[in-house]
């Protein structure tokens, strides 16, 4: 694990808002999350989050990921007789690599064979989708409730706005089992 406190990943976080030009108010920059899914690889595995507002009929969040950041691989179940959380990520800032169980996308592979984007080393077998869609700023896909995904930042980083049906992440299935989601920096 990279050494990161939680102050380094604030200021980390408000720098990337900034280069999205997504002004924060006061409360909002105090409500700034740090998940580090309790891995103990924050920052290669991890995300930054604010959620405006999460309630039973939508919700609205701003996703920030650092150079090559990757949050682990999940789905949202179905919860409540509902069908479970159907989210659009639309990219606001940098490169976001969304790998979707879904084989309409691109397949996770240079014309040489090579991956595009790899796994956090030793996590790999806890990445079982193999394709996906580039976001680039202005760009969005919208993501089926109870469908597997993962995402990882391009070289720059990435801030990604989440619309959403309301969001459980305490519901949340995650493929590899050690992940904590409540867990924070």
């Amino acid at each position: 694990m990279i050494n990161t406190s939680r102050t380094t990943a604030l200021e980390q976080t408000q720098h990337m808002f900034e280069s999205a030009h997504i002004m924060l108010t006061t409360k909002e920059r105090e409500n700034i999350e740090i998940a580090d899914f309790g891995l103990g690889d924050y920052p290669r595995s991890g995300l930054q989050l604010l959620t405006y507002i999460n309630s039973p009929r939508y919700c609205a969040k701003e996703l920030v990921l650092l150079p090559e950041q990757t949050c682990p691989e999940h789905l949202h179940p179905p919860f409540n007789q509902g069908p479970g959380k159907q989210e659009t990520f639309r990219c606001r800032w940098g490169e976001v690599y969304l790998f979707v169980d879904d084989d309409s996308l691109t397949p996770n592979k240079r014309q040489d064979g090579s991956l595009m984007c790899r796994p956090p080393e030793g996590f790999e077998k806890y990445y079982t989708c193999h394709r996906y869609i580039l976001l680039r700023p202005g760009e969005q896909y919208t993501i089926a409730p109870n469908t597997r995904h993962w995402f990882q930042a391009g070289a720059q980083g990435a801030v990604v706005s989440e619309f959403s049906s309301e969001s459980r992440d305490d519901y949340d299935i995650f493929t590899d089992p050690k992940v904590v989601r409540a867990s924070t920096l």
